[in-house]
């Protein structure tokens, strides 16, 4: 069978040496098994994705001498793809709709001594609206109230098949859903999330080799419960480690990590950027705009 991977980024700022050692991480997986390689932009967050960023992201990857296989998947074109899945599951009564405010859930948790955590560190939902009657759900909804739709973990995993693993460099990894409560799969801003889109995407992309971060790593227990729900296939997964800066701290765009544009305006060439997201897995602090080499002036 043949390799198809792809990378998924955000166009919610510019890209930078971690998201360029993600693409190429992918990129490279893919085209040594002469496999392909496919680009996706998940814009679904209305609040934080700009056009500006997504023909960024498509720039500064053809900078780096990335090549993409077909065209590129935008999420945001597809609502009514996750909309249908999202029908599936509530025809098995597997969602709910959850009014909550954050106040109203870290409130109930203050509440609670030991509250638990999933294993991304999030607060576990404390289902507050699971157990509303739907006749109290229908009149907060044609009052007009916000509502997200959670997934209903007990119902789901008990119509799961069990248990359930993903295979990783050829070894079986026991999933653990439950951990994460009843997550949300459709925001109050936003018509689907990104675990829904996710892995949706990769079943009709036909990815047969999710590779990503490993801080994602506990959301593929989540990712193969919804694969199984909807009767989508499981790919395999390679989560590679993360870039960090001197300190060990991750690179992120919240703490103004330099961009690639930045170290591309410094004079910073792309075989550099492959050397450094190599030499980053091992630990090595990232280029700095500051300390780049610059052009000479002729």
């Amino acid at each position: 069978m043949s390799i198809v991977t792809r990378f998924a980024p955000s166009p919610t700022g510019y890209l930078h040496l971690g998201h360029a050692h993600a693409a190429l991480f992918a990129h490279g997986r893919a085209r040594e098994a002469g496999g392909r390689f496919l680009l996706r932009l998940e814009d679904i967050d209305p609040g934080r994705c700009r056009p500006e960023y997504a023909d960024a992201i498509l720039d500064d990857l053809a900078w780096l001498g990335l090549t993409w296989d077909g065209p590129v998947r935008v999420q945001s074109h597809h609502l009514p793809e996750y909309a249908a899945a999202l029908d599936r599951l509530a025809a098995r009564g597997l969602l709910y709709p959850c009014f909550c405010t954050r106040a109203d859930i870290m409130r109930e948790i203050s509440l609670s001594a030991g509250a638990p955590h999933a294993p991304d560190g999030t607060p576990v939902y404390p289902g507050l609206c699971r157990g509303l009657s739907e006749d109290e759900r229908q009149s907060r909804i044609a009052a007009g109230t916000p509502y997200a739709l959670r997934l209903d973990m007990a119902a789901a995993t008990a119509a799961a098949p069990h248990p359930l693993h993903f295979e990783e460099a050829g070894a079986q990894h026991r999933c653990r859903p439950e951990r994460f409560g009843d997550v949300v799969l459709a925001r109050k801003d936003a018509p689907a999330s990104y675990h829904l889109c996710v892995t949706h995407d990769d079943a009709v992309q036909g990815i047969t080799l999710v590779t990503r971060g490993e801080d994602l790593r506990p959301a593929t227990d989540l990712h193969r419960l919804l694969q199984a729900l909807l009767g989508w296939p499981a790919p395999c997964y390679a989560h590679h480690p993360l870039l960090t800066d001197a300190s060990g701290r991750r690179l992120a765009k919240r703490d103004g990590v330099a961009t690639l544009r930045d170290l591309r305006a410094s004079g910073v060439t792309p075989a550099e950027v492959w050397q450094q997201a190599e030499k980053g897995r091992r630990g090595a602090p990232p280029l700095d705009p500051a300390g780049a080499r610059r052009p000479q002036t002729p």
